[in-house]
């Protein structure tokens, strides 16, 4: 079901699409249903890879409209709580892939639980494929620019190559991972990233304010 080489036809696929409005971006939804059949699952993976990686786009335009030097005060907090928000969404739908995933295996009486433990998911790879993807697309355009100088293109020239290898290596480990796991020589677990910003009753710069407001 997992294959690196379409992960990274269909991020490439759609940074350009997105970026070039020729596909409007699907919607950066939460989380959905599991996958409960074969016929389904290969569909429904990769509807959800497209939302998370959808998550990083927003995420990636929302972090540039920060780093605006006209911004005023005002616009910077409301960018701010965006970048919190899809931040947040970024990373539930990266451990959404690997329940994913794992409801796909458990059946198969997979991961082993005697098998070593991956340091990394394939959920948090694919985050990481997903960012590169980004960073891929950005810096060819920039090495493509018409009104850039020489230096500036082989300078992008040169960053573009090793985002390419980069991109092949962790490819070439999150295939290898998946066929591990499948072998039962490998296991990986979800791990929570269990964000405490955005919860109110655990950011002491929004629960302390409250209490403020409130009073005793």
């Amino acid at each position: 079901m997992l294959s690196a080489d379409a992960i990274i036809d269909l991020h490439s696929q759609l940074a350009r699409a997105w970026h070039m409005r020729q596909e409007s971006p699907p919607p950066a939804a939460g989380p959905g249903a599991d996958l409960d059949s074969a016929a389904e699952s290969a569909s429904n993976w990769l509807d959800r890879v497209a939302r998370q990686h959808r998550a990083n786009f927003d995420l990636w335009h929302i972090e540039d409209e920060a780093r605006a030097p006209e911004a005023s005060d005002p616009e910077l907090a409301a960018v701010k709580r965006r970048i919190d928000q899809t931040n947040q969404l970024r990373n539930d739908l990266a451990e959404e892939l690997d329940r994913a995933l794992l409801g796909w295996l458990a059946p198969r009486g997979l991961p082993d639980a005697n098998a070593p433990l991956n340091s990394e998911s394939p959920g948090l790879i694919i985050d990481r494929l997903s960012i590169l993807a980004l960073k891929i697309f950005h810096t060819r355009e920039q090495a493509e620019r018409m009104d850039a100088t020489a230096t500036h293109a082989q300078r992008n020239r040169d960053r573009l190559s090793i985002l390419e290898e980069q991109r092949n290596d962790l490819a070439g480990c999150l295939d290898a991972l998946w066929q591990e796991t499948l072998a039962g020589t490998r296991r990986f677990k979800l791990y929570r990233q269990l964000k405490m910003y955005n919860d109110p009753t655990l950011n002491p710069a929004i629960y302390r304010k409250t209490t403020e407001i409130q009073g005793p």
